[in-house]
C-alpha cells in the first residue's frame, strides 16, 4: 500500500472519530462504508463476530460495543429510529481482524486501530510489518503443500531438505541457504525468518510454480522435482534481476519471531488503552 493511499485512508479513518469524556469512539454506520462493506446487515454480522470474540475473553463487552439508536430521515421526509454501535478503538480493531484482509480497507483499518497515536508513519511501519509476516506464512503454507506432494511421489523429509535447498541456491545467485545465513549472522532458525517481504514472497512464488508443475505434469521421484524447483527459482531470479534485483544482495529484515512478539504486545496494549464506554452516558 503506498504512502498516498495511506495518508487519504487515515485522513478517512480521523475524519469519522468521535471523543466524549475523554473516550474516542467511532460509530458503526459511518464506519461501515469505509470498510468496505456495502451492506449493513454484512456489516452488523462482522460487529457480532467481534462481540463474540470479546465473551470468550475477560474483558466486558459493554466497554467497547454500545448499541445505540439514532434518527435519521427518510425520503418521504418521514423519520425513524435506526440500529447503530458505538465503537472503542479497540472494537474497531476486532470488527478488522474478523474482516477479509485482501481488501485494502481492512488491511488498512487493522493497523491504524492498532497503534496508539495514530500517526502515518506508525501505521505504514506496522502495515509492513503486517505484510511481512503473511508473506511469511504465505511461503509456509506454500512449502507445506510441496512438502505433501513430494511424499506422495516417493520423497522423503531429507529429500525434500535437499530440494528446498537447491531451490535456494538457484534464487541467490549460487549462495547456498548455509551462505545466507552465514552473510545475515542467522545463528539459528529459518533463513525465511530473517529475508525481507520481496524475497519471502520470490521464494513463495517459486515453490507454487513448484507445486503447480509438480501437481499438472504429475512429477514422479527426487531428481524430476528438484530440477522443476530449480528452473522455477532461476525463473524467478532472471525476473527480478530485469528489474535490477538481486536477492542476494538485499539487507536482512528482522527476525520475524521478535517482529510477531512486538505485535502481539501492541494489540493487547489496545483495550486498555480504549478506555470504556460505559464511563459515558446512555442514550437513553
Amino acid at each position: 500500500m503506498d504512502k498516498s493511499r495511506i495518508a487519504s485512508l487515515t485522513q478517512g479513518f480521523d475524519s469519522i472519530s468521535h471523543q466524549e469524556q475523554q473516550v474516542e469512539y467511532w460509530l458503526a454506520r459511518e464506519l461501515q462504508p469505509m470498510l468496505g462493506y456495502k451492506t449493513w446487515e454484512n456489516f452488523e454480522t462482522a460487529i457480532k463476530r467481534a462481540i463474540d470474540s470479546v465473551v470468550s475473553t475477560d474483558i466486558e463487552p459493554l466497554d467497547h460495543f454500545r448499541e445505540v439508536t439514532k434518527m435519521v430521515q427518510l425520503g418521504s421526509g418521514a423519520t425513524r429510529n435506526i440500529r447503530d454501535y458505538m465503537l472503542t478503538r479497540y472494537a474497531c480493531y476486532l470488527i478488522a481482524q474478523n474482516g477479509d484482509p485482501k481488501k485494502e480497507e481492512i488491511a488498512f483499518a487493522q493497523s491504524y486501530f492498532a497503534v496508539q497515536t495514530r500517526k502515518q508513519e506508525l501505521i505504514e511501519e506496522r502495515i509492513s510489518y503486517i505484510e511481512r509476516m503473511t508473506a511469511r506464512e504465505q511461503l509456509k503454507d506454500s512449502e507445506k503443500r510441496l512438502s505433501q506432494n513430494i511424499y506422495e511421489r516417493g520423497v522423503d523429509e531429507k529429500g525434500f531438505g535437499r530440494i528446498r535447498s537447491k531451490g535456494d541456491k538457484a534464487l541467490f545467485g549460487g549462495h547456498t541457504t548455509q551462505d545466507m545465513k552465514d552473510h545475515y549472522g542467522i545463528k539459528s532458525g529459518p533463513l525465511a525468518d530473517h529475508l525481507p517481504t520481496l524475497t519471502i514472497a520470490a521464494k513463495n512464488l517459486a515453490t507454487e510454480m513448484t507445486n503447480y508443475n509438480v501437481e499438472d505434469k504429475n512429477l514422479q521421484g527426487e531428481p524430476s522435482i528438484t530440477e522443476e524447483h530449480i528452473q522455477n527459482n532461476q525463473s524467478v531470479r532472471s525476473m527480478l534481476g530485469q528489474r535490477g534485483i538481486r536477492p542476494e544482495e538485499l539487507p536482512p529484515a528482522e527476525d520475524i519471531k521478535k517482529l510477531e512478539r512486538r505485535v502481539k504486545k501492541q494489540e493487547k496494549a489496545i483495550s486498555e488503552q480504549s478506555g470504556g464506554l460505559t464511563k459515558l452516558p446512555s442514550d437513553e
